[in-house]
């Protein structure tokens, strides 16, 4: 297969796109995000702020730390989406943050200038709207189909700039024309100064990992896992140090660590799913800058791929994708090939299809656990020439066929289940 330079330019452009780092669970960070601009817009911090969000938006916001504040949930980052956030900062939108613009912000609460409401029949799963007001000068901010997109500026009920509603993962998808086998050959072949970048996903997510060994965030479990080490239960094994140091990572990121992760499609968690165990396992068994090099973006483009026909929110915990991703970076750091790689989706998608999403929360880090303790397996297995055929369950003969399989379910399938989850959160 012969990559054409300028579909290899698309590659690299898509990657820098979706591997980026954020600061905070991002889907309150994207909430901040809009209404940092919207306050930009209307040019004065506003008396009145009214946020509608699609639900699943609301769902990943419910039950996770907002960075530097102490605090859980949307309020919070609504208010300091309008006191201190910077539309320009992106995913890092409340990364000027101070102590004093916390209790700005809690008194804002207070005072009731904030109204959170569920967008019926929203447009895309993702999407946030969010309007500001001051006197009689009115702003609004539409994000929709990715966390940063702004598709709509009004001020005073004159449109400043708007574009239609398209999801702009399938556009991506189709410019690229994406295949497993594809992403596999980039990885491989693409000369190597020009996917180093991808090391900064290790930089950083090493470096969250490393916090949260020094603190107590969340459920500690990578805490736990660590001190598994001591006492015996796990050993002091491959296997617990992979999952001790991406549950670690994901224990600070989801408890609101002030701590920078590299996302991919989106997703803290799973930018950090794609990126540590592959690196620790390439650490552990003394693989050279360029065989990390290559797993790694082997890894997050596997899951940016199977995340634009998935979508950016849905009902299937995207630990399952990313986890997907860094068995596919892990079976070749074992020395597989294509074939091997293919193997090893088959397998994780026969193993985790179907594991909920119920919202981003601390115990997140159990669902990365699982998924990575899963990745392993499966690269295992497929070193072995093992793997789940097409005759059971939902794997296709073809290895693409079944990703599409995956996604459908996630996309159109689990539909009724993402609104079950989201009832049950909301009336417990």
């Amino acid at each position: 297969m012969i990559m054409q330079f300028s579909e290899k330019e698309l590659i690299i452009q898509l990657i820098k796109q979706e591997v980026v780092p954020a600061i905070g669970c991002t889907e309150p960070v994207a909430v901040a995000f809009a209404v940092a601009k919207a306050t930009e817009i209307l040019g004065v911090i506003p008396d009145q702020i009214k946020v509608y969000l699609s639900a699943n938006v609301l769902k990943n916001a419910m039950g996770v730390g907002i960075p530097g504040t102490g605090m859980i949930g949307l309020p919070i980052a609504v208010a300091l989406g309008a006191l201190i956030g910077k539309s320009e900062y992106q995913l890092e939108v409340l990364k000027d943050l101070a102590p004093e613009a916390v209790i700005r912000g809690k008194q804002m609460i207070a005072d009731k200038k904030i109204n959170i409401s569920l967008k019926k029949d929203a447009p895309d799963r993702l999407y946030i709207e969010a309007i500001v007001t001051k006197g009689n000068e009115t702003a609004k901010t539409v994000v929709c189909s990715e966390h940063t997109k702004i598709v709509t500026v009004e001020k005073n009920g004159t449109i400043l700039f708007e574009e239609p509603l398209t999801n702009t993962s399938e556009e991506k998808t189709q410019s690229c024309d994406l295949n497993l086998e594809k992403v596999y050959r980039f990885s491989m072949d693409t000369p190597l100064e020009e996917i180093r970048f991808i090391l900064e996903s290790a930089r950083l997510n090493k470096a969250a990992a490393f916090s949260a060994f020094q603190h107590q965030y969340g459920h500690a479990l990578g805490k736990t896992l660590v001190a598994s080490y001591e006492k015996g239960i796990m050993g002091n094994s491959m296997l617990p140090k992979i999952l001790a140091c991406t549950s670690a990572a994901c224990d600070a990121r989801m408890a609101g660590a002030m701590i920078p992760v590299m996302t991919n499609s989106g997703s803290g968690n799973q930018g950090i799913t794609a990126t540590l165990p592959v690196v620790v396992y390439a650490e552990e068994t003394g693989k050279s800058e360029e065989a990390l090099i290559r797993a790694l973006t082997l890894s997050h483009l596997t899951v940016i791929y199977i995340k634009q026909s998935m979508g950016r929110l849905s009902a299937l915990c995207g630990c399952v994708v990313a986890s997907t991703g860094s068995a596919c970076g892990i079976t070749y750091l074992m020395g597989g090939g294509y074939r091997e790689i293919g193997y090893a989706v088959q397998n994780m998608i026969a193993n985790l299809a179907g594991v909920i999403c119920d919202g981003a929360k601390p115990s997140c880090s159990l669902k990365v656990s699982s998924s990575v303790t899963t990745a392993l397996f499966a690269a295992m297995m497929a070193m072995e020439g093992k793997y789940v055929t097409s005759v059971e369950g939902i794997i296709d003969e073809n290895v693409d066929k079944s990703i599409q399989n995956l996604t459908r379910i996630a996309s159109e399938g689990m539909n009724e289940t993402d609104k079950m989850i989201l009832e049950i959160m909301t009336t417990k």
